[in-house]
């Protein structure tokens, strides 16, 4: 690759592009070294991830971290888990409620660059209806819903979730089969994925 990932970083952390749309100013967010194996690909930045800095810094993600049984220093350890957004700033709010939808210009303009510098990942995570629809296209034609439901459909490149946020709450208490049963093959997935089991050695010829 011509350009270093470093080099890249900088670049994505220096963006201005959609600064006259962005009400908080532009603060692009991301994480993760080339050593990830764990690859987490979400909406945008809320609020207090912007104030912050630190991706998933928030209530949602204290959802998250639950939903995949990690706790924040093997989260936020970028040596094995990556996160990047659709939108790396924050959007936004929606006069309706929640916050507006990720940047349409940020996906296209550096996702493409950046997921090469990541060839260890062996799990991405497709958290909420936009990275879905944008890395599945062919599932658009789902609901979000529909796409969860059918995460097995995308293993072993991806696994599908809703957004952690509290607009959750109520889905979770719908769909009572997404805490009892695909989270346990969540969990175990980004156990092995973070946490990889040591090959055994040969057993010596006698």
């Amino acid at each position: 690759m011509s350009e270093s990932f470093q080099d890249l970083v900088t670049e994505i952390r220096a963006c201005v592009v959609c600064a006259p749309n962005l009400p908080l100013g532009p603060r692009p967010i991301l994480r993760g070294t080339p050593s990830a194996r764990l690859l987490i690909i979400s909406q945008a930045p809320g609020t207090r991830v912007h104030e912050t800095g630190l991706s998933f810094n928030d209530r949602s993600g204290d959802r998250l971290r639950g939903w995949l049984a990690l706790d924040r220093d093997t989260f936020y350890d970028e040596a094995r888990v990556a996160i990047m957004a659709m939108g790396f700033c924050y959007p936004g709010r929606d006069p309706k409620g929640g916050d507006l939808p990720p940047r349409p210009e940020c996906a296209p303009r550096w996702h493409a660059r950046l997921r090469p510098f990541f060839p260890a990942i062996e799990l991405t995570l497709l958290v909420g209806s936009y990275a879905i629809d944008y890395y599945l296209p062919r599932s658009g034609r789902r609901s979000m819903t529909a796409a969860v439901a059918c995460w097995r459909d995308f293993l072993p490149e991806y696994f599908v979730l809703p957004h952690p946020s509290w607009r959750t709450t109520r889905w979770l208490r719908d769909n009572p089969w997404f805490e009892n049963e695909t989270l346990r093959e969540l969990r175990a997935r980004v156990g092995r994925t973070i946490t990889p089991q040591p090959r055994s050695a040969p057993c010596p010829r006698r």
